[in-house]
């Protein structure tokens, strides 16, 4: 079972080597979301990372790393998986709105949980495969971690985003020849590695959008 207290401590001191500023509510509503994940994890098989301590840099911070970088206040995450990096986004970021898209429905149940658990109002879940959402707005933003390559999250998620709208792809390494293969409606507009308080390995935001 995780250990709230020891968590809160993590987390307090990942926190310190970033910018970032989070309130006390929100670092209960982050530790609470790992509780959960580790828990529902047991019995769904959610995330391959099993040890709470670890889920705080590999999914909390790992997602939290993107907030400053994100422009407008509607975000679609596709494939989502179990809320991430949707709900750590919108926890530290409760002035914007978040869709979080998944076709597993396990994943959903468990956000739709979280959200009921965690008190969080700006999150709307959607079980739902990419290509056969229609919203009835467009969005500032898709979020996308872990997704597949540049070109399939931006072939399958073009009809997702509004004219002046960012893709938002969260990459390990990241790799230039991806770029060469977009369609030529789509642009990388900057490429930010990402530095992540005690994860090994590299990680970088891609951050493209339409031609004009």
């Amino acid at each position: 079972m995780a250990n709230i207290e020891e968590l809160k401590e993590k987390l307090n001191f990942l926190l310190k080597s970033t910018a970032l500023s989070v309130s006390d509510q929100q670092k209960a509503q982050l530790v609470k979301l790992v509780a959960l994940l580790d828990k529902w994890n047991k019995a769904y098989n959610l995330t391959s990372v099993r040890d709470p301590q670890d889920m705080l840099v590999k999914h909390i911070m790992d997602s939290l790393v993107v907030s400053p970088y994100l422009q407008g206040e509607r975000f679609i995450d596709v494939g989502t998986g179990p809320g991430l990096p949707g709900l750590p986004l919108a926890i530290i970021n409760p002035d914007k709105t978040f869709v979080l898209l998944d076709s597993l429905g396990k994943r959903i149940s468990f956000i739709r949980n979280a959200l009921r658990e965690l008190g969080i109002t700006n999150v709307t879940p959607v079980l739902s495969r990419v290509e056969e959402y229609q919203p009835e707005e467009r969005f500032d933003g898709v979020l996308s971690r872990a997704f597949a390559s540049l070109k399939d999250m931006t072939d399958w998620c073009i009809h997702l985003l509004n004219q002046q709208g960012i893709f938002y792809a969260l990459k390990g390494i990241y790799q230039p020849q991806e770029a060469s293969a977009l369609s030529p409606s789509i642009q990388v507009n900057k490429i930010v590695p990402l530095a992540v308080p005690e994860l090994v390995g590299e990680r970088h935001l891609v951050l493209l959008t339409k031609k004009a």
